[in-house]
């Protein structure tokens, strides 16, 4: 399955990744196979419904739900005009998965970004997130990121030990950050430092 996107100059953009998912175990999904691409308007409706799914899971995201379709377009658009690393995970004809790094808007911060992410449940533990992070770590070290950061519900042990394995480090708690359902969960901070990203 190739995707063949165009930029707006019509110039043919680069590949970022293909990979064969795997299982846990090691074994290869018959069939299976994981393009990963850059953000395009087009992916919008699917990267909804993606977000949707984790967010009505009430366990990993800050919302519920989706925002409106018009916010996704415009949170791709603002993505694609600055350049920030932001990617999806395309498998089986459809978007299972995204990862975005947004750039700080201040200029004593414009050094730094935020890593959000999600995978759909029938695609974890597969690959997909590994592959999604070192996507966009590597765009995030070509476009001279020095400070990625994220948070992440304290019980979300799978999260934090894949962050951990691409370099992330502890920094602190926020207790009693995250409330659902009347039930309370600290917030981990975890972020990774690259000062070789200093441009010249």
């Amino acid at each position: 399955m190739v995707y063949d996107d165009r930029i707006a100059s019509g110039v043919r953009e680069r590949r970022i990744g293909l990979m064969d998912s795997v299982h846990a175990r090691g074994e290869r999904a018959p069939g299976d196979r994981v393009e990963i691409a850059p953000f395009r308007l087009r992916h919008a409706e699917a990267l909804r419904r993606v977000f949707d799914t984790i967010a009505r899971e009430r366990r990993y995201l800050p919302v519920f739900e989706a925002p409106p379709l018009d916010d996704v377009r415009r949170y791709i658009q603002d993505a694609i005009e600055k350049n920030d690393p932001a990617i999806v995970a395309l498998g089986d004809d459809a978007v299972v998965g995204w990862c975005s790094i947004r750039r700080d808007v201040q200029p004593t911060g414009a050094h730094r970004g935020v890593l959000g992410m999600g995978v759909v449940p029938p695609w974890r533990r597969r690959g997909v997130g590994s592959r999604l992070i070192e996507a966009a770590l590597g765009l995030a070290r070509e476009r001279c990121f020095v400070r990625i950061e994220l948070d992440v519900y304290a019980d979300n042990h799978p999260a934090i030990a894949l962050y951990k394995k691409f370099g992330f480090a502890h920094e602190g708690v926020r207790r009693d950050a995250i409330a659902i359902d009347g039930r309370y969960c600290d917030a981990i901070l975890l972020a990774i430092v690259e000062r070789a990203n200093i441009p010249d």
